[in-house]
């Protein structure tokens, strides 16, 4: 998740919709196995289909009818939320549930399908695998790749890099479907490690995904958003309530220390910046 909004901060916007897309793959893949009994490659198929339709009617509205990124994934974020509940009728999707015409839900999740959280290889836990396999491929995308210098420079000036030939609109849509393309993939993980489709999965992923992106900025791209930085602004926030947790902090303090995190990092970030572009007059 963190890397998806890290993609639409290169842009210079942030997608505010990417916990409630998250929720909403979790809802979609325990629907598709329980509702209708489909194997879990269809419902990593149909989760993956909703996040480009999620990115693209984002990318609609910011790039066509010119909504402010952060105005328009607001308002996708309620809609998602309100959505979601619907064809579930408002309850969690459970192997066996009662539905309200008072039948039982003909499927359940798939064996393998539940493995994409609690299987490993070679002692790896499977989501350790794919985190690590999409932070090489967004750093390769977006430090290596032409398309990766143009999302960088829509970010940093929009009417420059359209004067310099660059598709923006084109641009800054893709970067909203790929972030939420990585928001499906998160809810595939997170469905998968609670073996239920949770009405309430995903709520409280964006205020994280946001604060590990915006460390992110500071660990290695001094104000420039940036994979690894992520990666490690993921890890910093993780260690920090593990190292709560082990301590016997009350699970209430979490949320002051994520914070805390965040603003002593935006603090370095910014500082270090202001210092980087200060004027010297010549002498």
């Amino acid at each position: 998740l963190g890397l998806g909004v890290t993609f639409s901060m290169v842009v210079g916007g942030l997608d505010l919709s990417i916990g409630s897309t998250a929720g909403l793959s979790v809802q979609l893949a325990a629907m598709t196995m329980v509702f209708y009994n489909l194997t879990g490659t269809t419902a990593v198929s149909v989760v993956l289909i909703g996040g480009v339709i999620v990115g693209v009617m984002n990318a609609v509205l910011i790039v066509v009818f010119k909504i402010p990124d952060l105005l328009a994934t607001l308002g996708m974020m309620f809609v998602i939320q309100g959505v979601k509940l619907i064809p579930v009728f408002g309850q969690s999707v459970s192997s066996g549930m009662v539905l309200p015409d008072g039948s039982t839900a003909p499927g359940k999740f798939d064996d393998w399908f539940l493995q994409i959280d609690r299987g490993t290889l070679f002692g790896i836990p499977y989501p350790v695998i794919i985190m690590m396999v999409l932070v090489v491929a967004s750093w390769f995308v977006l430090s290596r790749t032409s398309w990766g210098r143009k999302l960088y420079a829509i970010g940093a000036n929009p009417e420059a890099a359209r004067l310099a030939g660059v598709k923006v609109k084109l641009h800054h849509g893709l970067a909203y479907v790929v972030s939420a393309v990585f928001a499906s993939i998160g809810g595939i993980i997170l469905v998968s490690r609670i073996g239920q489709g949770d009405v309430s999965a995903g709520s409280s992923s964006l205020l994280e995904a946001v604060a590990v992106a915006l460390v992110g900025t500071s660990v290695l791209g001094i104000g420039k958003p940036n994979a690894w930085g992520t990666l490690l602004g993921a890890l910093l926030i993780s260690i920090v309530l593990t190292g709560m947790t082990m301590m016997g902090t009350q699970y209430y303090h979490q949320d002051t220390a994520k914070g805390l995190v965040l603003i002593v990092a935006l603090l370095l970030s910014y500082t270090v910046s202001r210092h980087k572009n200060r004027y010297v007059p010549a002498t």
